[in-house]
């Protein structure tokens, strides 16, 4: 068993708390999915999010997702002109028997523009 580092990250439409929560637990929840992920397997999450944001925290999500007992962290991106706005990302920090190359990192919605070096 090895420590890996899963990515992924996704955009809000409009900055409410709703909104954070929903597109968060979306993309938990494809992460876990396309991975095959299991709650035990999770060392650590850390979530930041563009200085645009300020409805809720996605560590928040998280906990309502399951993860309350994971520690989960929240900072925030740092601000640079031009950036994908309204963004969330997520750096999961887990224990995998899989290599690295097997690992899908998920990026939704606006953020799919990210990293379109990666197949979804």
């Amino acid at each position: 068993m090895v420590v890996r580092g899963l990515r992924g990250a996704t955009t809000v439409d409009v900055d409410t708390a709703d909104e954070i929560m929903e597109r968060t637990e979306e993309l938990l929840k494809a992460l876990f999915e396309r991975n095959e992920l299991q709650k035990e397997q999770l060392i650590s999450v850390l979530f930041t999010a563009t200085p645009d944001i300020h409805g809720a925290f996605p560590a928040a999500a998280a906990r309502a997702f399951g993860l309350g007992d994971v520690p989960l962290i929240c900072a925030q991106e740092i601000d640079v002109t031009g950036a994908t706005a309204l963004c969330i990302r997520v750096l999961m920090h887990l224990e995998s028997d899989r290599a690295r190359s097997e690992l899908h990192h998920i990026y939704l919605h606006g953020a799919r523009l990210l990293r379109d070096d990666l197949p979804q």
